[in-house]
């Protein structure tokens, strides 16, 4: 018998609250060892999670570094099946002091749930399981699903690949939906068909062999601190164009309908610089900021280190300066040769009065996923469903490496169905996610599911109640 979505949710809603806030109260910090039997202990209560909303062979698969939840309900192998994919650890807090409230200790302030991992991805994997728990207990899941939830996301996946590769029988689906994305606005929903790849780099800079007093060596040798800024501000050009010889050889370049079309796109400028307190806006000259955040690559400085930093002053030049760089890529342009490019380049501007060391971290490709497959329309429609309005194809600035491999390695595309907004304040003190978004997702990922079975099935199976 089938019970509204909307009565379910609206009897569930504190207990589903609660249960995300159980999860956000684990500090599962996958960059920090110190963290390791907390993410652990996340793993373990994802597993709990799955087993209580009704899942089969529910285990937490060991990889070389942290585990991979796995879960799964088969109602019927001739149906077909989704592959839902999340992840359980979340970014370092730092820096703790620009929090306004304890950020592993979640609270709800202006409808908003403040915690480390609120949206990216606890809050947004965690809609997954409670929509299955629905479409359990109403009887209403019409087909097959998997889970396959990781802890190693926000440091690069390595292990993930490993598993994939590994386990393809029993990762055999039809479809993969992930929300580790967001919709344009509440009253905009959209849909992400594009990510930028990534390569992740990190320098050093050596100078004297030690660190000098500033007044007996200062001007007689290089100081590492001051050559690794050259170095930098030397990467791009007045017009915030990378130099880097043959950086953009394999850059696609979108024709002037599709950028009309892109520009569609609910956009205020000053809303945006509004949000983020700025007095004017920064990038690579001939774009709009949709496009410079989205269609074209970028080069950013993720954080500098060298010296004395402490309280009070002490007169020293030193012995290393170190930086992390992230390059932000763009289909047809691969993470392997951009990383060569840049320690050739990195190495040839330095100066003999110092050693450089570039050492790569992780990367991944960019992807864009089709709209016009029958997932696609399923997602689009049931955001119709619940928001009351279509949604817009747009492509994300962000990177989710793992989408290009789940297409090479299982030949499956994705769905990035997400439910959060850009000011969400992911990676950064204050993330929160919308109590809205949350059960919105929940509300709109059942119907994913009876819009796939349907599209996909004839005759349709038991389909839910559409909302009055």
């Amino acid at each position: 018998m089938n019970t509204d979505i909307n009565t379910y949710i609206e009897k569930n809603k504190d207990r589903f609250i609660e249960e995300l806030f159980e999860l956000l109260r684990i500090p599962s910090v996958s960059a920090d060892p110190k963290y390791k039997n907390d993410v652990i202990k996340t793993a373990d209560a994802v597993k709990e999670k799955l087993i209580a909303a009704g899942a089969d062979n529910v285990e937490v698969c060991p990889t070389g570094g942290y585990p991979i939840v796995y879960g799964e309900k088969i109602i019927d192998p001739k149906l077909p099946t989704v592959l839902v994919y999340g992840h359980y650890d979340v970014q370092p807090a730092d820096p703790l002091e620009l929090w306004t409230t304890r950020p592993f200790e979640p609270v709800i302030k202006n409808g908003n749930i403040y915690a480390r991992g609120a949206c990216d991805d606890k809050g947004q994997m965690f809609m997954h399981v409670k929509a299955f728990e629905l479409m359990m207990q109403t009887n209403t899941l019409p087909c097959n699903i998997k889970f396959m939830i990781e802890g190693e996301e926000e440091v690069g996946s390595d292990n993930l690949g490993i598993f994939v590769k590994q386990n393809k029988e029993k990762l055999k689906a039809d479809v993969i939906l992930i929300s580790d994305t967001g919709i344009t606005a509440n009253d905009t929903p959209s849909i992400t068909v594009g990510l930028r790849g990534l390569s992740y780099i990190e320098v050093e800079v050596t100078g004297p062999n030690r660190d000098l007093h500033s007044g007996l060596y200062g001007g007689a040798v290089a100081n590492p601190i001051n050559i690794l800024c050259e170095m930098i501000a030397k990467m791009k050009d007045n017009k915030n164009h990378i130099t880097i010889p043959g950086f953009y050889d394999d850059v696609e370049i979108l024709s002037a309908e599709d950028r009309a079309e892109m520009a569609k796109a609910p956009f205020s400028l000053d809303e945006y610089k509004k949000a983020l307190n700025l007095s004017d806006i920064h990038g690579e000259e001939g774009y709009t900021t949709n496009e410079r955040n989205s269609i074209r690559p970028t080069l950013d400085v993720n954080g500098i280190l060298g010296g004395y930093t402490g309280e009070g002053a002490k007169t020293v030049i030193a012995s290393k300066a170190y930086a992390k760089i992230s390059m932000r890529l763009v289909p047809h342009q691969n993470s392997d040769k951009i990383t060569a490019l840049f320690k050739n380049y990195f190495e040839s501007i330095a100066p003999k009065s110092v050693k450089v060391k570039v050492t790569p971290h992780h990367g991944g490709e960019p992807v864009v996923t089709p709209s016009d497959s029958v997932a696609y329309k399923a997602a689009s429609k049931a955001m119709e469903t619940t928001f009351g309005k279509k949604p817009i194809p747009v492509r994300s600035g962000g990177s989710i490496p793992i989408v290009a491999m789940f297409k090479s390695e299982l030949g499956l595309d994705s769905v990035l169905m997400g439910f959060g907004l850009d000011s969400d304040a992911i990676h950064s003190p204050n993330e929160h996610y919308g109590v809205f978004n949350y059960l919105k997702g929940i509300e709109t990922i059942p119907y994913f599911y009876k819009y796939y079975a349907e599209l996909n099935l004839t005759p349709a199976p038991p389909l839910l109640k559409e909302r009055g």
